[in-house]
């Protein structure tokens, strides 16, 4: 069984809800030992957070080395009862393939396996290099136990990766019009204001950080922090709740507390960026306020893959199969790409985004066959 569409569904017909695995690991470590893969089952744990099986597996022994990764763990599917089909049926309907998890991302991955296996079929099985799957089931979680240990196990073992794909779904509209080449980075920090509890009929004897704290936000949210890089938009500082903890209207709380999550480019490390809000910070407060920001900590440090012969190859590929020449973009959230670009330049290229975690999760069947077409293109150029 090597079309796309097949391996798809029998992926989607696993629940694999993070942080179960649900069959979808065997699914792929059968299609690929069957082909000649080494594959290997690694179960990762960490206090605090569930136990996660990941799933390696390499055909070839020499240079150059380029790696499919992804994730077969899902969203929750929400009310089922709302879906057309079943959430997890991998039903298709009118040119749809339905099911969550279909567009992020086990269809990238079906269509990564299919295109590996029928190029090798078609190379009777030889390879002037190396193909692996660095596949985790600790994406849409914590992602502690995922791709970050699982690259850190293979270079432990002398692993060295070229390139990798990762199969994220990175089109927006249709396929071929993005190739993600970087993300910006996340750093989620609370502002806490302290005050001095009181009534409220007597003021004078309290002292209420909700103004304060208000006059915090707008100071620390007002100013932009840069104006964007040569590959990254601007970087930016959200507020996303503000919080007493009073349930009384007659008194005055002695704490508010907001917290923040800041999406930011390449012109900041996570040092540089924590000192730069904690300047603005000190100036806002003045001599009067008390406050203080505490940082969480955060594994999602900014990356970019300059473009160059790896990213030519990959939009010719494209272009081939779509007519369209792709986007090379830095938006959006955060992807095990921060974990991979650690060891090799990663482009992130899969199906189209629209229904990604929505009640009837789809993608269109022409789009899996041409995206197989598409790494099918990568795979003879990089070896070519």
């Amino acid at each position: 069984m090597t079309d796309a569409l097949s391996i798809a569904r029998d992926l989607v017909r696993c629940p694999s809800i993070t942080p179960a695995d649900a069959g979808a690991l065997g699914v792929l470590e059968k299609l690929l030992k069957a082909a000649g893969f080494e594959t290997h089952r690694v179960t990762f744990s960490e206090a605090g957070a569930a136990d996660i099986d990941n799933l390696y597996a390499r055909i070839g022994s020499e240079a150059p080395h380029i790696s499919f990764a992804g994730h077969t763990d899902v969203v929750p599917p929400g009310d089922e009862a709302a879906w057309s089909v079943g959430a997890f049926s991998g039903e298709v309907k009118d040119g749809f393939l339905y099911g969550r998890g279909t567009v992020d991302m086990k269809g990238g991955i079906a269509c990564s396996a299919a295109a590996v296996l029928q190029y090798l079929s078609q190379h009777g099985g030889k390879l002037k290099g190396s193909i692996s799957f660095l596949i985790t089931g600790d994406e849409e979680d914590v992602a502690v136990n995922g791709t970050i240990k699982l690259l850190r196990w293979a270079a432990a073992r002398g692993e060295k990766f070229d390139h990798c794909v990762l199969g994220e779904p990175s089109n927006v509209e249709t396929l071929g019009d993005c190739i993600k080449i970087g993300r910006r980075g996340s750093q989620s920090g609370t502002l806490y204001v302290d005050g001095v509890q009181g009534h409220v009929a007597y003021p004078h004897r309290a002292s209420n950080p909700v103004p304060d704290i208000s006059r915090l936000i707008v100071a620390l949210s007002d100013e932009p922090l840069d104006q964007g890089s040569a590959q990254f938009q601007p970087s930016n500082l959200e507020f996303t709740s503000v919080d007493v903890g009073n349930a009384a209207s007659n008194v005055i709380p002695g704490q508010a507390r907001a917290k923040f999550n800041i999406r930011f480019n390449d012109l900041h490390t996570q040092a540089t960026l924590r000192e730069l809000v904690e300047a603005r910070l000190a100036k806002a407060t003045g001599n009067r306020i008390k406050a203080h920001i505490v940082w969480e900590p955060s594994n999602s440090n900014v990356f970019v893959t300059k473009p160059g012969a790896f990213t030519d190859l990959a939009i010719a590929a494209i272009e081939n199969v779509t007519g369209r020449k792709p986007e090379l973009s830095t938006s959006g959230g955060t992807s095990d790409a921060r974990f991979i670009s650690q060891y090799c330049p990663v482009i992130e290229f899969g199906l189209v985004g629209q229904t990604m975690h929505q009640i009837d999760e789809r993608a269109s069947v022409a789009d899996i066959e041409k995206l197989t077409l598409i790494y099918r293109g990568i795979l003879e150029r990089y070896f070519g």
